[in-house]
């Protein structure tokens, strides 16, 4: 279980967005039934309000929706009481000390291994790196080595 950076979002391969929304009804799930998502990866949504992953699961079906996928929001939304009054107020709020430069970084290189080993192509990967790339100059990152992030295997 993972939750990619919520910067990623808009360029993740198919498989990676559709995988993130099955991950996000089987985590909204646990919390309901169970109090907790149960798995190292993801047991940081714990600390943030509900609003904050309710918000990145309606970014990912927000997603979805762009891209033509058929998915039911409701599937999601079903574990939450009164989920318009979670709203959290700026995007950019959103898991702010979780999904900062280190944890894009651990996303990317994740996403890369993939690339890699041929389970992302060529034409799913170059969006990435862009993207990647665009978000560490704008924010100036000091500590990132852009020459690290590269499109080739």
């Amino acid at each position: 279980m993972r939750l990619w950076h919520k910067d990623l979002i808009p360029v993740l391969p198919r498989q990676q967005l559709l995988g993130q929304w099955r991950e996000c009804c089987c985590i909204a799930r646990n919390i309901a039934e169970k109090g907790t998502p149960n798995h190292l990866l993801v047991n940081k949504i714990m600390d943030y309000p509900t609003g904050h992953f309710w918000e990145y699961g309606y970014l990912i079906y927000g997603e979805m929706q762009n891209r033509g996928y058929k998915c039911d929001f409701d599937r999601f939304e079903q574990w939450f009481e009164n989920p318009w009054a979670l709203l959290v107020p700026n995007h950019t709020e959103l898991f702010s000390d979780w999904h900062n430069e280190r944890y894009l970084l651990q996303c990317y290189h994740n996403l890369q291994e993939k690339y890699d080993c041929g389970g992302i192509s060529d034409t799913e990967w170059e969006p990435i790196v862009v993207k990647v790339l665009t978000i560490i100059d704008s924010l100036n990152y000091p500590d990132i080595n852009r020459w690290e992030i590269r499109y080739e295997r």
